[in-house]
């Protein structure tokens, strides 16, 4: 009993928060000078068409401002005050919500509202991320897993929310006993993003996920590499905890791999 009282204590957190190209090309001289008649059409087709990419690009640019400006307005629910929780402010003229409950269904609401004006649009893209931490609040697990896995769908693979998304889109999975598609969610969580994002908070997860499939010896082994792979973060913290809490409980505990030195692994690299 008291390995599940710690375990519950460090269980799941509160979750975190293109250009078009275009070439024009010219037929050889000769061929123009055989067809005259037709240079005039063709120049005024080229113009016609850098000048429709020059509007496009600029509708586009405004586009983006405007779904911008209105993600702003949508995300304006979170300033709002919330009875016994976050109290209004000196000079604040907003209605308090009345509970949590109330300002994430409003924020979904707006959200919602957002993505349809705006779909296809960066902004629209973000506010998915925000979407669907909302939902998830709210027990929607389904509706989150389709919010995270449309920022997903449509961020840079570079982006490192990237990570905030399927560490999300696994806790949603793992609401609904989902095991299998959470520990698949984690374990992308440590290819995504430049890596620089929640490192090591992948396998953690992953490691939870084993545990609560009853495969405790299993994730001790995923658990007691994280300290060497990712010291002195918050994933590694936590998974010092977790491992005391399986070896309070009989699990044999691996012992950690030695750091490999910094010269090692240049050798190694090389």
């Amino acid at each position: 009993m008291a390995g599940t009282t710690k375990t519950e204590k460090i269980r799941q957190k509160e979750l975190r928060q293109p250009d078009t190209f275009m070439k024009v090309g010219v037929e050889a001289s000769d061929w123009l000078a055989q067809r005259q008649k037709l240079i005039g059409i063709a120049a005024g087709v080229i113009i016609v068409g850098g000048l429709g990419v020059a509007i496009a690009n600029e509708v586009s640019k405004r586009g983006e401002e405007k779904a911008s400006q209105a993600l702003g307005q949508a995300l304006a629910v979170l300033e709002r005050p919330v009875e016994g929780v976050e109290p209004a402010q000196p000079g604040d003229t907003a209605v308090p919500f009345k509970t949590l409950k109330e300002r994430d269904e409003e924020l979904v609401k707006a959200l919602d509202a957002f993505r349809k004006e705006h779909g296809g649009t960066r902004s629209a893209t973000t506010a998915a991320l925000t979407l669907g931490k909302a939902q998830f609040r709210l027990g929607q697990y389904g509706a989150a897993q389709e919010a995270f896995g449309a920022f997903l769908k449509d961020a840079p693979e570079t982006e490192p929310l990237r990570a905030g998304a399927l560490e999300g889109q696994g806790y949603a999975f793992e609401a609904e006993k989902k095991y299998d598609e959470a520990i698949k969610a984690f374990d992308q969580m440590t290819t995504v993003g430049g890596k620089a994002f929640l490192p090591g908070m992948g396998a953690y997860h992953k490691g939870r996920m084993l545990v609560l499939q009853g495969k405790k010896e299993e994730a001790a082994e995923v658990l007691s590499k994280i300290s060497t792979d990712h010291p002195n973060t918050a994933a590694a913290r936590m998974a010092s905890e977790r491992l005391a809490v399986l070896a309070s409980e009989g699990v044999k505990i691996p012992a950690p791999a030695p750091a490999q030195p910094a010269a090692a692994a240049g050798q190694d690299a090389g």
